[in-house]
């Protein structure tokens, strides 16, 4: 089913979380290549943005391959939050910028007083989006969790208050910032969220099998569905959800070798962004998640975790398919 965001056109209701560590263009295009209808970058500050940080600069780079894609930024103050979204849109072009009102880590809620810290002031919030609706000429959306904890659930309040800034979309994880990711998601604040507003809602949490997508979408009315945990090592979700929603299509159980071909290529991605031995330090990670739950994959783990070249991640590869044939 296509839909939109503002003035941009999706053509599926599966989008990609935005990610920490996780969605740098080379897991974007993966993404792309599974049929993902909009894709979002990994966080950056608004801060490192003006300062020019180096690794933020590096963050930022995305394909024209990869659109509709959504920049998503966090930051505390509606004046550095607008300065970088100028800067990101006159340089990287994004089809969207989405405003970060969720992130529970310490040093982001905490040390900088952003992220889920923001729901804990309203208004503040208001003020960011209104700032970056005015600054830039694509949509903006915004990022929530349901609440700071137990005492604070006010999704709803905050969801009036970023439709009423001129935000084009939301996006609801319904835990609260003191709850992480440790108890389920209460669908419940999505739908919520969902019959009282007028912009699309995208509804995210403890979706991991097509069956999740449907059933958060036919619960809770939600425009689309955001995909975030449930695709580490298994990027083949997208391609399901999608063939689920729109065709009534069952999964089918991904095979070793299609894990062993996607994490090569993975690693050929990753290496064209990145230095090699940075790039194979991050394969360390998605290789364990691509093989995770396979039979015998602990006895080449712990080589898996100290490679550092492509030809000896390729190599593992290669003996561990031998060893489970």
């Amino acid at each position: 089913m296509k839909w939109k965001i503002g003035n941009v056109k999706i053509d599926n209701q599966v989008v990609l979380a935005p990610m920490a560590g996780i969605c740098d263009s080379a897991f974007r295009r993966i993404a792309k290549s599974m049929g993902c209808g909009l894709l979002s970058t990994e966080m950056v500050s608004d801060k490192a943005i003006m300062y020019e940080n180096t690794r933020t600069q590096e963050m930022l780079y995305m394909t024209d391959c990869e659109r509709p894609i959504s920049q998503q930024i966090f930051g505390a103050e509606a004046k550095s939050f607008k300065i970088a979204a100028q800067y990101i849109c006159k340089n990287m072009k994004p089809d969207i910028i989405d405003i970060n009102v969720g992130c529970p880590v310490p040093k982001v809620a905490e040390r900088s007083k952003a992220g889920s810290a923001l729901l804990k002031n309203p208004q503040k919030i208001g003020e960011i989006v209104e700032a970056v609706v005015d600054a830039v000429n694509v949509p903006v959306t915004a990022k929530i969790r349901s609440g700071w904890d137990s005492t604070c659930i006010n999704a709803l309040e905050v969801s009036a208050i970023i439709e009423d800034a001129g935000a084009s979309a939301i996006t609801v994880h319904p835990r609260t910032r003191e709850q992480r990711y440790g108890e389920k998601a209460d669908w419940s604040i999505i739908k919520e969220v969902k019959d009282s507003l007028s912009i699309p809602v995208i509804g995210n949490g403890d979706i991991f099998t097509c069956y999740d997508a449907k059933r958060m979408i036919d619960e809770t009315d939600c425009d689309a569905i955001m995909l975030g945990r449930g695709v580490i090592g298994n990027p083949w979700l997208i391609r399901q959800c999608i063939d689920y929603l729109d065709n009534e299509i069952e999964p089918e159980k991904v095979s070793l070798d299609e894990k062993i071909e996607m994490i090569k290529k993975h690693a050929e991605l990753l290496s064209e962004i990145r230095p090699e031995k940075v790039a194979m330090h991050k394969m360390r990670t998605h290789t364990a998640y691509y093989l995770k739950g396979q039979w015998r994959s602990a006895e080449i783990k712990p080589r898996i975790f100290k490679m550092n070249a492509k030809e000896e991640l390729f190599a593992l590869l290669d003996e561990y398919v031998e060893l489970v044939k």
